[in-house]
């Protein structure tokens, strides 16, 4: 496994009238690497977990250096989440970024079993990065449940094809490979960007 890339972290934000606010603070941040409008599509595993969720998300690519305090204050009332990335298990440089397949695992699985998820993934010739995160709700207001797994998640980052139902099967059929070796990835949400913005 190789040290985290400069890409540190993703914010995701519900996307509301209100959000242009934001968004002129994250194009103003010179540590904010891309801003994407994206659609969510929440897993029925994950439903619980995310009260008030959107349908649309502003989500943005940070790197460690950025100061989050002052976007805080931008951030809408409605549920609002944070991956920090803590390992890039294989990174392909790509401009065309379409898709984020977010999956958690319901055990810690060690460096053998990350290998090979790693492994198997970079023979997916659209999947362009894999990396492990933590999630973190951002809102005073906790969540009624407190997500059990939220050191264990795993995000791809996949090159588009010619929809996003097409992009959706295709991470369907590389969980399928993974679950072959016995290794389960659940999937949490799935983030189609429709719109890049910075």
């Amino acid at each position: 496994m190789t040290g985290a890339r400069g890409v540190q972290g993703y914010i995701c934000t519900p996307h509301e009238k209100e959000s242009n606010n934001l968004v002129e603070k994250l194009l103003s941040s010179i540590n904010v690497t891309n801003i994407y409008f994206v659609t969510a599509t929440f897993s029925s595993e994950s439903v619980l977990y995310f009260p008030n969720k959107a349908n649309h998300y502003i989500l943005a690519s940070f790197s460690d250096s950025v100061d989050l305090e002052p976007i805080y204050s931008k951030i809408p009332e409605r549920l609002s989440f944070i991956f920090k990335l803590s390992d890039s298990l294989f990174e392909r440089r790509s401009p065309n970024i379409k898709y984020m397949s977010i999956y958690f695992t319901r055990y810690v699985y060690g460096e053998l079993e990350m290998s090979d998820i790693a492994n198997i993934i970079a023979k997916r010739d659209k999947v362009r990065n894999l990396a492990i995160a933590q999630l973190q709700f951002l809102n005073p207001s906790h969540p009624k449940f407190v997500f059990p797994y939220a050191r264990n998640v795993i995000m791809l980052e996949v090159e588009g094809e010619k929809t996003h139902q097409s992009d959706q099967k295709y991470c369907e059929r590389t969980q399928r490979e993974v679950a072959r070796k016995g290794l389960q990835l659940v999937n949490l949400v799935s983030l189609s960007i429709l719109d890049k913005l910075k």
